[in-house]
């Protein structure tokens, strides 16, 4: 079972804060660093010192760590033009040798939408929108060095691109896509994911996902098996009771809330709970969504109590 780290930086957290967070996370031995893309607070959260860009703040992270894997949960599409996002990826991917896992959405947040002006089509229209770039960014990080990628779409013309610079990964970074849609988001996932992610789903719920972009996959003749199964739940763990119930208070969550819809308790409650998921849900990957980015002593004890029995 691989262990990524997952943080909500839009909460209230500057780059120092994150730096602190993966270089911890790299040191524990957890597989990867991921964080939210987005420019608003949620909830009751204070916000400050203000947002982070998420591919300006994974550029710095590639240079100053050297294992862990790094990426979003996730971009939206609707925050920045496909082929100038293809290129700012492909030169994180670089930048850190190739470790990039680019994690992919429709957008959603129609506060975060209204307060910074970016448009927010309907549904459908963002759908569409979302193939579109999906072809897009994939086909200009696979055109081979010296071919040109056009695109003649609904929204989107591109024509006789570079397609440059090239990810270091070849023939691009891994692509993850999630979300809860019956129809689109598993054909969608068939065609261009290499991990499917169910985020805040309980096991039942993300194994009927699994099996509809299994589906799916099957359907344009594609091995369902090739497509990683990840989940992504928050996190609160603690030595004893006191200790679980400090860290829920720390993040404006209650423990009985947290146990229910979570990953809470003590590492013996954590590791059966995850262990029980990945049985009903077939998850091979967790990613444990951290609120309170000043408690590094809760990644290392993650790291020691929990993640050593789940190999």
């Amino acid at each position: 079972m691989d262990l990524r780290i997952f943080t909500e930086p839009q909460q209230g957290a500057s780059y120092d804060d994150l730096l602190r967070v993966a270089k911890t996370t790299e040191e524990a031995g957890f597989d990867a660093f991921f964080r939210s893309d987005h420019f608003l607070k949620m909830g009751d959260a204070s916000g400050l010192p203000g947002p982070t860009d998420a591919w300006i703040t994974l550029a710095a992270l590639a240079r100053e760590t050297s294992r862990i894997r790094l990426g979003t949960l996730v971009t939206a599409a609707t925050f920045r033009h496909p082929s100038v996002l293809a290129i700012s990826v492909a030169q994180v991917d670089q930048m850190s040798g190739g470790r990039i896992d680019f994690g992919f959405g429709a957008g959603w947040y129609a506060d975060e939408h209204s307060a910074y002006g970016i448009p927010l089509p309907e549904l459908k229209e963002r759908f569409d929108r979302y193939s579109e770039q999906l072809e897009i960014i994939t086909g200009l990080w696979e055109t081979p060095e010296g071919g040109t990628f056009s695109h003649e779409g609904e929204y989107y013309r591109l024509e006789n691109a570079p397609a440059l610079p090239k990810p270091a990964q070849s023939p691009r970074p891994p692509v993850i896509i999630g979300g809860g849609g019956k129809k689109r988001t598993p054909a969608l996932a068939a065609r261009f994911a290499d991990e499917f992610n169910a985020a805040f789903a309980d096991a039942v719920t993300a194994a009927e996902q699994f099996q509809r972009v299994a589906a799916a996959a099957q359907a344009i003749g594609r091995n369902p098996e090739e497509i990683i199964r990840s989940a992504a739940q928050v996190v609160c763990v603690g030595r004893d009771d006191a200790e679980v119930a400090r860290r829920a208070e720390a993040i404006g969550r209650e423990v009985d809330e947290l146990r229910l819809n979570g990953l809470a308790g003590t590492p013996a409650e954590v590791v059966d709970k995850i262990g029980r998921y990945r049985e009903e849900s077939g998850a091979t990957r967790f990613y444990l969504q951290v609120l309170d980015l000043s408690d590094l002593d809760h990644l290392t004890l993650i790291a020691s109590e929990i993640a050593p029995q789940l190999d």
